[in-house]
C-alpha cells in the first residue's frame, strides 16, 4: 500500500518546512521530554501542565511567520517522549485541556494553516515514558514500569493517531519518532493509517523499515535521488525554548538549506516558542531574513532536484527544466571553479547576484570565473540555461 507518488512529489517541491517542538516544559526551558528525570525531576516535570498558560499563542502567527520565512509545511510536537498531548484526546487527559490555558493547539494551527495555505503536519513519539502501558519510563531507558502493557499501549497510540487525522486532517505528514523496535507493530501502524488517508506521508522513524521517507537529524544528508529524505534540524542550540540560546547566522541558515537542497532533500527547520506563546523576536526575525533570501532566490529552491552537480566544498547545484542554479559559497585561491562536464549544451548563463560571472564550457567541464568584489558572502547564484531538461543529466 504504497503512498501516492504525487503526494510524495508534492512535498518534496515544497522543499522548506517549519518544525516546532513546544509543550509545558518551555516554563523551564529546558529540553522536551529529555529533561525529564534529568535537569528536572520527574514529579516536577509531569505536573508542569498545571501552570501551563500561553495567553499569547496566536497560531495565526505562527503559520504566517512560517510563510514569511518561505516554509510551505509545518509540523507540530503533538506528543513528544514525555506523553503530554497539545490536543484535545479523549484518550487521555493529560492534555492542552487540562492545563490553565484550555484551548485545543493542534485545532486552532490546523485551522491556521489551511486558511493561510500552509500544509499542516503532526509529530507523533512512540515512546512514551509518561504513559502507565509503556515499558520505558525515562531517558535512556534508566526506569521501568511496574506492570507494562504493550498491546493495550498499542491500540492508544493506533487511537490517538486516528484521532489525529480524523480531528484535523487531512494531514501532510505523520512524523513518527523513537520507532517500533517490533515490526508487526510497525507494519501494522503503517498499513493502518494508509487505510484511513491513503496520501498521508510517513517517516521512517515508524521503525523497522517502514516509512516513505528517511530523516537525518542536526546533519545534512548524503546526495541522493533514489530515496526521499529530509534533514531535520534546530535554529537554536535545543528543540524547545532555551533562554538566551545561540541561534545560527543567517549565513549558516542559508547555506544549510542550499547543501540539503543540492542533495536533493528537504529541510525541516525548528523553532521553539516561549512559555507565552511567541516564537522568540529573535528567530523569528531570522526566519524573515530567511523569507527575503528566498524571495530573490528562491526559484532555485522550489521544485528543483539536487544536481546535476553534486555537492562539493565549492558549494551545490539545484535543476528544473531547463535550468541548472548554481550556489557557489567557496571559490578556489587563485584560480576559475572548475565543474566536471555535462552532455549538454549552455545556451544562456545569468548571474543572479551582483556583478557578472564569466562561464565558459568546454569537452574537459565549465570553467566559471568571477572577480572576488562580486562574490557573494552567503552565496553566488548563477542560473545557466541548457538544452533539453535538465533532470536528465545523470549526477557528476
Amino acid at each position: 500500500m504504497d503512498t501516492s507518488a504525487e503526494s510524495l512529489d508534492r512535498w518534496r517541491q515544497m522543499r522548506f518546512g517549519m518544525f516546532i517542538h513546544w509543550g509545558p516544559v518551555s516554563l523551564k526551558g529546558t529540553e522536551i521530554g529529555w529533561s525529564r528525570g534529568a535537569q528536572v525531576p520527574q514529579e516536577e516535570y509531569d505536573q508542569l501542565y498545571k501552570q501551563f498558560n500561553p495567553t499569547r499563542f496566536n497560531a495565526d502567527e505562527w503559520v504566517s511567520l512560517a510563510k514569511t520565512a518561505g516554509m510551505k509545511y509545518l509540523v507540530i510536537t503533538s506528543k513528544h517522549h514525555d506523553g503530554f498531548c497539545l490536543w484535545d484526546s479523549r484518550y487521555t487527559d493529560y492534555n492542552i485541556m487540562a492545563t490553565p490555558f484550555g484551548r485545543d493547539v493542534l485545532a486552532e494551527l490546523s485551522e491556521a494553516c489551511r486558511r493561510q495555505g500552509v500544509m499542516f503536519c503532526v509529530y507523533y513519539s512512540i515512546p512514551d515514558w509518561w504513559h502507565p502501558d509503556y515499558p520505558k519510563g525515562s531517558p535512556g531507558g534508566r526506569t521501568e514500569k511496574p506492570n507494562p502493557n504493550m498491546p493495550r499501549y498499542f491500540e492508544y497510540v493506533k487511537n490517538q493517531t486516528r484521532e489525529l487525522i480524523d480531528k484535523y486532517g487531512p494531514l501532510g505528514v505523520l512524523w513518527f519518532d523513537g520507532g517500533w523496535k517490533e515490526p508487526d507493530y510497525a507494519r501494522e501502524l503503517y498499513r493502518y493509517l494508509k487505510g484511513i488517508q491513503p496520501d498521508l506521508l510517513i517517516n521512517n522513524r515508524i521503525g523497522c523499515g517502514y516509512g516513505d521517507f528517511v530523516t537525518p537529524e542536526q546533519k545534512v544528508g548524503e546526495f541522493n535521488r533514489e530515496r526521499p529524505w529530509e534533514t531535520c534540524m534546530t535554529l537554536g542550540r535545543q528543540w524547545s525554548w532555551k533562554p538566551n540560546d545561540e541561534i545560527k547566522s543567517l549565513e549558516q541558515c542559508i547555506r544549510t538549506l542550499l547543501h540539503v537542497v543540492g542533495g536533493d532533500g528537504n529541510f525541516l527547520f525548528n523553532v521553539g516558542p516561549m512559555p507565552d506563546g511567541r516564537i522568540e523576536p529573535r528567530q523569528a526575525q531570522r526566519l524573515r531574513e530567511m523569507g527575503d533570501w528566498l524571495k530573490r532566490y528562491g526559484d532555485g529552491v522550489y521544485g528543483t532536484r539536487g544536481g546535476p552537480f553534486k555537492p562539493g566544498g565549492w558549494g551545490v547545484s539545484t535543476c528544473k527544466g531547463d535550468r541548472i542554479y548554481l550556489f557557489i559559497m567557496e571559490w578556489p585561491d587563485e584560480e576559475p571553479l572548475y565543474l566536471p562536464p555535462i552532455d549538454r549544451e549552455i545556451i544562456s548563463v545569468r548571474t543572479r547576484t551582483a556583478g557578472e560571472a564569466d562561464v565558459r564550457q568546454t569537452d574537459e567541464g565549465i570553467m566559471v570565473q568571477m572577480a572576488e568584489v562580486d562574490r557573494d558572502s552567503i552565496a553566488t547564484v548563477i542560473e545557466l540555461t541548457i538544452e533539453g531538461d535538465a533532470l536528465e543529466i545523470e549526477p557528476v
